[in-house]
């Protein structure tokens, strides 16, 4: 069985941090891009990666927090081949040498016409994959009942090295939804601020469908697919405000968190009020 290959090294910088006190998330996707592109050069396929943006799939679980000043490395190495190239990367805590994050990343067109040699490649690469399963989730059938979350232009400090909208980029737009939405329900700053709470996310799924380039416009409305006690489930969409078109969607799962316990709080009964009525149409 091959051995895993550090694809990233580096450290949590204080304003890297949101205002839940920890790492913010489209800052992981900024590294995780990094480690992709690296092992797409050692599996062969970096001119691939290289030519742009391509439909992919990204599952992500956190299992603690980093904050900031910490030190962290990603190991990366091929999980699966069918239906399309999976691959892993550990977020691992380089002080303590403990996984933090899990990211699965399906990489569809153009990697699902691997030659048989490339494949036989790959498959020798194949580390064993020992992410905490993870549960299905129903879809939304519509959005209908979303509300408008964020809408802008692509900027170019929003590009990566290629000129498309970054995966860091997709994601610094869905953070802005979902601030907008938990304002929606009475989770503003000042609430934030007052009540020493936080939004914290343990899951993500984003999916890429397209990336839009500098000057094109955006629009991502915003719906909940779940609303426990302390829990949400955010639904983002991403599209082509001209044309209708999905550019991609983030499915984010979170707690209320307390930032001086850092354990999760529950909704006040007035959030969980306005939350309903932003309820999606489960499948």
């Amino acid at each position: 069985m091959a051995e895993w290959t550090e694809t990233y090294r580096g450290t949590v910088a204080p304003w890297e941090c949101d205002v839940t006190e920890h790492f913010t998330v489209a800052y992981y996707f900024e590294r995780i891009d990094q480690a992709g592109a690296a092992l797409a050069d050692r599996l062969g396929l970096g001119d691939a990666h290289a030519a742009g943006i391509f439909p992919r799939r990204l599952n992500l679980r956190f299992t603690r927090e980093l904050r900031a000043g910490a030190s962290f490395h990603i190991d990366s190495a091929p999980i699966g081949l069918d239906p399309a190239l999976q691959l892993g990367h550990r977020v691992v805590d380089s002080a303590s040498a403990e996984t933090v994050t899990w990211v699965e990343e399906v990489w569809e067109s153009p990697f699902a016409g691997l030659s048989a040699e490339r494949r036989a490649a790959i498959g020798r690469e194949m580390a064993p994959w020992e992410a905490p399963a993870a549960e299905a989730r129903p879809e939304p059938k519509t959005m209908a009942g979303a509300i408008p979350t964020a809408r802008g232009r692509v900027q170019p400090g929003n590009l990566d090295e290629l000129g498309h909208l970054s995966l860091a980029g997709f994601v610094h737009r869905f953070t802005d939804a979902l601030l907008q939405a938990i304002s929606a329900i009475g989770f503003t700053a000042d609430y934030t601020k007052s009540a020493r709470r936080g939004f914290s996310t343990f899951e993500l799924t984003l999916r890429i469908a397209t990336a839009p380039r500098q000057g094109d416009a955006y629009l991502v409305e915003t719906g909940i697919a779940h609303l426990g006690g302390s829990s949400i489930r955010f639904v983002h969409r991403m599209t082509d405000p001209r044309t209708g078109a999905e550019l991609a969607r983030l499915d984010q799962f979170g707690v209320q968190l307390d930032l001086d316990a850092r354990r999760p709080a529950p909704l006040p009964p007035e959030f969980r009020t306005a939350a309903a009525k932003l309820l999606l149409t489960l499948d």
